[in-house]
């Protein structure tokens, strides 16, 4: 009698229509920063959490496969992971990255805010 044996492996979310999209500076910064790191196949977990001071503020980091219940969307070849409660909050935002003369960073023009803080990293919807 043969018996077959299965492997469990975690679910890779599905690649479904982006709702936040990447500018090309952002991409390129982001795909900079993943192979600095060595996490090519990786991507962007953007998400929101409580805090700042308009009530809720906005987080990025590198994340290799994403989580329970998460949406994977993929945008100007960049995969991005967001948890079921943060896409509420960032349906149609849209990540860029700035350089000036005094510094760069990742930037989230967000039309699901109300209002926003001097900082730019804080809002409310």
């Amino acid at each position: 009698m043969q018996t077959e044996t299965t492997t469990l492996t975690p679910a890779t979310p599905a690649v479904t229509e982006s709702v936040i999209t990447v500018t090309e500076a952002a991409a390129g910064k982001i795909r900079e920063l993943l192979t600095e790191e060595g996490k090519t196949e990786s991507g962007l977990r953007v998400f929101v959490q409580g805090g700042g001071c308009s009530g809720f503020q906005y987080g990025l980091m590198i994340e290799e496969s994403g989580g329970v219940g998460d949406q994977l969307f993929e945008s100007n070849g960049v995969r991005l992971f967001v948890d079921p409660v943060s896409i509420s909050y960032l349906r149609g935002a849209e990540v860029d990255f700035v350089d000036t003369i005094t510094g760069g960073g990742f930037t989230i023009k967000n039309p699901n805010a109300t209002s926003t803080c001097g900082c730019g990293s804080s809002f409310s919807a």
